[in-house]
Parts: C-alpha cells; structure tokens; sequence
C-alpha cells in the first residue's frame, strides 16, 4: 500500500477503534440497565410480556426522528432491532414460532423484527403456527397474511376468524424468488416445487422458461428447498435463505412475475398491545343479507374521519353467498375516532371481531 494513502488511513482507523470500543462500552451499560429493568420487575411481582412491541417501535421511531445521518434511517431500525432483541434475551428468550423449515420467508420476517437473539420454532404449517402459541409453547407467531402478486393468504385469514389470538405487529418483506437445483443446472431436473403462493408468483416465468416441468407444490419454500437437497431431479423456487440453509445452488435470481412482489407477515400473539403513537387496527365484521348492508358497515368509518387502509371479503361457508370483512383502520383501538367507529361497527355488525392494535411497520 503506498505510504502516503497509509499515513491517512491510519489514524482515521484508529479513530474507528476507539468509537469501537466506546460503542462497546454503552453496549454492556445499555444491557446491565435492561438486566436491571428485570430484576425490578421480579421484585414487585410484575412479570409480564417480555415482548413490548409499542416500546420498541416508539423507541426507533424516536431515535430515527433524531438521527442528522449519514446513518441511514433503515439502518437504524436494523441495528437496534439487534440490540434490543439481545437485551431482551437478558431477560428471557423470546420464542417465536413461523412456517419453516429453516431458510423460509417467515423465518426471514421474524427475524428482521425481532433480531437474531431469540429462540426460533419452525412449523410445518400455518395451523401448528397458532397452536403453539395458543398453548404457550411460543411467545408469538409470524404469519403471512397477503401478497401484493396472489393477494389474501386465505388459511391465515381463517385461523384469525377462529383463534383467541390477537394481532401484535406487522412486516412487510421484499420477496425475491430464486430457482435453485443442487447442481446449479437444470440438467436432470423433471419438477419444480415451491409453496403454490410461490408457484402462482412465478408461473408465467416458468410458462416462457421450462414450460415442460411439473409442478409440485410444498407446505412452504423451504421445505421445497429441503426437498431439492435430497432430490437431485428437483428445482425448487424460495429465497436466497434457503439456497444457503439447504447448500443449493441458484439457478436463476428474480425469477417472480411483479418486480415489485412483496408479502406482509402479521405477529400474533395472547397480549393486547398499548399505544405506540402511530397504529394499525386490525378487525373482522360480518353483516346481515341485506340491501346497503356494507354501506352502513362502512359508514361510521368515514363518519368518524377514520382511514381505511384494508378491506379483504372472505367467504363465510355457510353457502348463502354470506361473507366476512376483514378490515384494517389506521389508528389505536383506544384512540377516541377509532373507539367511536368500534362501538358504532358493533352495533350495526352481524359478526364483530378486533384483532389487534400494533404498530405500523
């Protein structure tokens, strides 16, 4: 290295070092008082959830609010995810239970909210999902609940028509489909196998580039990752996660139809979370057969000058063309326009059903 660019380089990598080892020092302070906040809590008999979703996401918002940069705002959110998740472990370990196996989307989304420092439980499928946390197995669940591309996750939509769990967060993902074969080819390769969400996502691609493969569809993507690593007849479609966790090789990148594809995760938990400044409330409603039935469902939402971000119609099965509403409100179930709506949807609702307030990703 020339003399001249090392003498520069020097003492700002010194000056690195010693930011380093201060960042290091706050680190263990910003823990020890994490540690602190638990002992407190066992000293007055107030264990409660470890996790407090409306705590994080204010305690982001507000340093993002104070950052001048250059330290971008995503990066923000990244790095103290992390960290709290690693001071929250102080306390005790979150369980998070997702559709797995290992490498899949879910696992991808629970990470990405709630850092690296918990305890992971893949599930086989969505119903396991909400089974272990209704019976305290896990902490919470992540679940995907609609794709920009394919739209609702209809079995997700059921679980919380029928479950006690409530709606405790939300993550939006990115989703980039890879194709990925142990050889890194498609020579030998008969099937193509993916969760059928993934498979709807790419089936014009696959239509213009193996037109001639099967299609086999997977409890998830990972799975069909897991599947690939044993079969060597067997391209699966899933995340570049995968590709590692399963030690395939990508064939193809991108391969989704929308560029813009992406799959919003709900987290659901037993525990009703508090006011975070800036919400989501999540809730299903169910009205009479009748003329103008939705319109007077609808109604007290804009009579109370509350926004409405979501409204997805789920068959009821009764086989008279009845339908549920799954409704998402910009707001806090105890903030007074909302509270005003809720008690108005009630009275006019043939079925009446919050989810859940959280905080907006």
């Amino acid at each position: 290295m020339d003399k001249d660019l090392q003498a520069s380089l020097t003492p700002l990598r010194e000056a690195i070092d010693a930011i380093d080892k201060e960042i290091l020092s706050l680190l263990n302070r910003r823990a020890r008082t994490a540690q602190q906040v638990g002992e407190v809590k066992e000293a007055f008999d107030a264990a409660g959830p470890v996790l407090k979703p409306e705590r994080e996401a204010s305690l982001i918002r507000h340093l993002q609010s104070l950052n001048q940069g250059p330290f971008t705002e995503e990066g923000i959110e990244s790095v103290w995810r992390e960290i709290i998740s690693v001071c929250r472990g102080l306390e005790r370990t979150l369980i998070v239970a997702y559709l797995g196996p290992q490498g899949s989307f879910s696992e991808q989304a629970a990470l990405e909210q709630f850092g690296h420092s918990v305890q992971k439980m893949p599930c086989a499928n969505f119903d396991e999902v909400f089974r272990a946390v209704e019976s305290g197995q896990a902490d919470i669940g992540m679940v995907p609940v609609e794709n920009s591309t394919e739209g609702a996750v209809s079995r997700t939509l059921d679980l919380l028509l029928n479950s006690s769990l409530k709606v405790m967060g939300e993550r939006s993902l990115s989703i980039q489909h890879c194709l990925m074969t142990q050889s890194g080819t498609m020579d030998g390769i008969t099937t193509v196998m993916a969760h059928p969400q993934a498979l709807a996502q790419c089936q014009a691609w696959l239509g213009r580039h193996y037109p001639q493969l099967s299609r086999d569809a997977a409890s998830s993507n990972a799975e069909a990752a897991r599947v690939a690593a044993e079969d060597a007849g067997v391209a699966a479609i899933a995340g570049v996660a995968a590709a590692d966790a399963w030690n395939l090789k990508v064939v193809a990148p991108g391969i989704q139809d929308d560029p813009h594809n992406r799959t919003r995760f709900l987290v659901v938990g037993a525990d009703d979370v508090a006011p975070s400044g800036h919400d989501k409330t999540s809730l299903i409603l169910a009205v009479p057969n009748r003329a103008g039935a939705v319109y007077d469902m609808l109604e007290p939402i804009a009579r109370n000058g509350v926004s409405m971000s979501r409204l997805e119609s789920r068959p009821a099965r009764t086989g008279q063309w009845e339908y549920y509403f799954y409704v998402d409100v910009l707001g806090h179930q105890s903030d007074p326009a909302v509270k005003a709506t809720l008690v108005d949807l009630k009275k006019r609702a043939a079925f009446f059903k919050v989810l859940g307030s959280y905080p907006v990703q």
